[in-house]
């Protein structure tokens, strides 16, 4: 576990060097704290750390299945996306991420994959690269 800001007893400092030397010693690292500065939501954090580690997907576990053209819980017709530019979801203003973690991704080409946490698979599924939600990408 690594944090952005120092959390005694909870995580390391976040030190780049050295999550890339636990994830090439084959273990998991978990990145908490946010970005460690105001006004940044944990979407940008997670855009942030992907970008600084060269992830090659970043994985956003929702509460439903995918990117929609309006919130599903309040509009049953609204049309889920299995694929979508980062370009169309900037155009149509999609509630995947904020501006500043959507950005960040397009100039990065990190791909997203948004998928439900709470089907049981899901997560299994999206780190085999499986076709689950939507990916949002170039």
């Amino acid at each position: 576990m690594q944090t952005a800001v120092h959390i005694a007893h909870v995580g390391d400092d976040f030190e780049r060097d050295a999550a890339v030397r636990e994830l090439e010693a084959g273990k998991v690292v978990i990145f908490g704290g946010g970005t460690g500065n105001p006004f940044f939501t944990t979407d940008t954090a997670a855009a942030l750390r992907a970008a600084q580690m060269g992830a090659g997907v970043l994985l956003k576990a929702t509460k439903v299945d995918g990117v929609f053209s309006a919130d599903p819980v309040r509009d049953p017709g609204a049309e889920r996306f299995s694929r979508l530019s980062y370009r169309e979801v900037l155009r149509r203003r999609l509630q995947v991420m904020d501006l500043t973690a959507i950005t960040l991704c397009m100039e990065r080409r990190i791909p997203i994959r948004v998928f439900n946490m709470h089907v049981p698979g899901n997560l299994a599924a999206a780190l085999r690269g499986g076709d689950v939600g939507t990916l949002v990408t170039e």
